[in-house]
This record gives structure tokens, sequence and C-alpha cells, in this order.
């Protein structure tokens, strides 16, 4: 039926849903318990987000070192991804994103489970926070600011008595406010069967009907349901996602915005105007810069995602990628990496014996399958792992030596599968 990545079609948005994203790698990111993110690789992770193409992102204003950040990126003047603030439902903290010239846009933390409400705030019921968030809310209207209610932990809150009451007041002081659906602890599901407040789409349909327009999930990983859940939510009407890169954030970290950007570029019909070419780079930068290392096999960004050793796979892939390979390496600057090892056959083999000898000769070599020496290095290979004395893959340099033992130092150093050299 298909057979080639152009033969693929795309799944659709319903209702061809415009969806954006707004990244938080610089302010929830920056969170994440070990690691210190410099100015200079904030300004860096903000230049890769451009080539992205991502839309919004959100950072702190509250020191010095976050201010000159923030002037750094407004002085670039790209029209994306614009620049917006962070603060808690207080005065101060709306004042210093008011005092930040070129911030327009703020996001006001609003906590509404009891546990947050009560435990965490200590405030004395929620008729008292909601007055808290309905005053800070009109506050940032009044000086001028474009506005989004954080609605942290929904997940564990009273939707239909408390959150949907909340909401309606909200708009009626914001209209155009962009409400963020924050999973904090990932307790929702993407399934609609699903009770509240626990069913994203349930959560997403409840708030669409009340007529709030701009919705943006927000979605630890917690459970591993992050990008489910983010997905979830755009499949049911939010036309936002906060997302952060390789998901550093608190705990568990936030859902990757390397998934979402480039499930939508690849499998979803109308996202041409993100690149996510530039994913591996800022990858390999920052787990070289903070010393973050990723399990090899993490989806986009693994350097085990175009990895391939299995006989099986490895024959696949030299025949056709499209058999084993999502997309192609190069949509997110990624590499193909055929490796040796247990499992492998005599296909990658031979494919590596090629490479080998083309280097070490300067000639093109065109070897077959079941030539014996093919099955004679299998059969060293195998031994190794047959005995236990290997765990890990055989190196380049290895296979150099079993070409210069197997190739070069018979009596057929230069037989006819040589077929020209580069020389001539």
């Amino acid at each position: 039926m298909y057979r080639s990545y152009a033969e693929m079609p795309k799944i659709e948005l319903p209702g061809n849903l415009e969806v954006k994203i707004s990244d938080s790698t610089l302010r929830d990111g920056s969170q994440m318990p070990g690691i210190v993110l410099k100015k200079t690789q904030k300004l860096k992770i903000f230049e890769f987000l451009h080539e992205m193409g991502i839309e919004k992102l959100e950072c702190f204003v509250f020191n010095e070192r976050d201010r000159s950040l923030v002037r750094d990126m407004l002085d670039c003047n790209y029209d994306h991804p614009d620049i917006t603030g962070w603060a808690r439902a207080n005065v101060a903290d709306i004042d210093a994103n008011l005092s930040m010239e070129g911030i327009n846009e703020v996001g006001i933390l609003m906590s509404i489970s009891d546990t947050h409400i009560f435990d965490k705030l200590g405030l004395k019921d929620r008729e008292q926070a909601r007055d808290k968030y309905t005053e800070a809310l009109q506050y940032a209207v009044d000086h001028g600011l474009k506005v989004r209610c954080h609605l942290e932990d929904i997940t564990r809150a009273d939707i239909p008595n408390f959150v949907i009451p909340l909401v309606k007041e909200l708009l009626s002081i914001a209209p155009d406010a962009i409400f963020r659906i924050c999973d904090t602890l990932n307790y929702g599901v993407p399934f609609e069967e699903t009770p509240l407040p626990f069913s994203i789409p349930k959560i997403v349909r409840a708030f669409k009907e009340i007529g709030a327009e701009d919705l943006e999930m927000h979605v630890h990983d917690d459970f591993g349901l992050g990008v489910a859940n983010t997905l979830a939510g755009y499949w049911h009407g939010a036309n936002w996602s906060s997302l952060t890169f390789m998901g550093i954030g608190e705990r568990a970290g936030n859902t990757e915005l390397e998934k979402i950007l480039t499930f939508l570029f690849c499998r979803v019909k109308g996202f041409e105007k993100y690149n996510p070419a530039p994913v591996t780079e800022l990858t390999r930068y920052l787990e070289h810069e903070l010393a973050f290392r990723l399990p090899r096999n993490k989806a986009i960004v693994g350097e085990n995602i175009f990895a391939h050793e299995s006989g099986i796979h490895t024959d696949g892939v030299l025949k056709n990628p499209f058999t084993y390979e999502p997309f192609p390496p190069e949509v997110v600057g990624g590499q193909r990496v055929l490796l040796v090892g247990d499992s492998s056959g005599r296909e990658v083999v031979r494919y590596k014996m090629q490479e080998v000898l083309n280097e070490l000769l300067g000639v093109e070599v065109n070897l077959r399958k079941n030539d014996r020496r093919i099955k004679m290095i299998c059969n060293d290979i195998h031994k190794l792992y047959d005995e236990e004395a290997r765990t890990s893959s055989v190196s380049d340099d290895e296979l150099r030596e079993y070409a210069i033992k197997y190739f070069l130092t018979s009596e057929e150093a230069f037989p006819p599968w040589i077929a020209h050299t580069r020389y001539e």
C-alpha cells in the first residue's frame, strides 16, 4: 500500500484547526533540578527556536540576569518567537513584567486544586482564591497586558463547581485571554470516556462550551503521558501547546517540544511552517553544555533513533529506508548509523566491509552477501557473542582489522570484486 515517504498520507486535525507552539524551556525547563542555564546557553536556545519556527516563548523577568536576557532577545528583532513574561497572581510580579519594555503578554499562575489553594497558598477558602486571581487579571488587563491564565493542577481540581465558574469570571475580564490547561502531575488521560477532572477531551470541551476560544496545553510527564495528553488537547480544540526542549523541567519534566514539532511536521497536514532540521544539533549542544545524557533510544533525538544492528532491520533499511525509519534522518538533522553486533546478519557485514575496503584501497568495491570471507567474518563475530566475550557493537577499527585479515592478506588481494579505481 505504501512504499515511500511521499506515498504516506498525512492525517488532519479536526476542523483544520490552526495550532501553535509556545516554548517554556527558558522558564519551566530552567527549573530542572541539577542544571543551571547560563545566559549564553539561553540565547543559543532562543536562536534555535527561531530557526524551528516556534511562535512564542515565556521567561522570567525577576532578576537582572533574566532581564538582560530578555533585552538581548528583543534586540534580535525577530518576528518569532514572541517573548512573553510569567507572573504569580500578585501586583508585584505583574509590575515586574510591566517594567520590562517589550513584554506585552504575561502568563498569570492561578493554582486551582484544593491542595494548592489550601495547603500551598494557605488560603481560607476557594472564594479567596477566586478573588485573588480575578483581581490580578483585572490589574494586568487595566495596564494593557495581553494575558494567559495558567490554571495549575487542573486535573485534580473541582471543574464543574469551581473551575468553570472561575473561568467565566476571568472571561468577563479578558475575553481574549489564553487559558493554559496545566496537567501539573500528569493525572490527566487522553480518553473521552474518563470522568472529569481527568479527561483532557472533556476539559477542553467544557472550556469551549463557555466561550474560551484560546486554550493551551501544558502537560508534565510524571506518568509518561505528556505527548498523548498534548495531542488529545489539540485534537479536541486546544490551539496552543506549552512545551520544553528535550522535556527538561521539574521532576519528570514536560512534554517534549521536539516530539510535538516533528509529529506535526511529518504526520499532520499543513505544518510546513515548522522546521525540525535543527533538532538534533540543539540536542547535542545541550547534552555537551549541561552534561545531560539522554537515553540512547529516546524518540526523535536519541542516538539510536536511526541506528540499526539486527539482520532483518539493516537488510530492510539498506534496500529501502522507509521499511524501518519513520522519516528520513535529515528531517531532524540526524544521520543513519549501521552497526555490527550480536543480532547482525551478513547483509550489514557485507555493506560495512564494502565501506572499509573503499576507504582502504581507494577503489569502488562490490561484495556479494554469500562471499565466503563475509561468512567467515560473521562466524568470528558471532563466536565472540556466543562465548559472551563481547557486550558491545563491533567498532569500525575492528571491522578494518577483519577487512585486512580476510581481504588484503589473502592470495586474492585484488580479485574481481574491485570494480574500478577512483583514479582512472
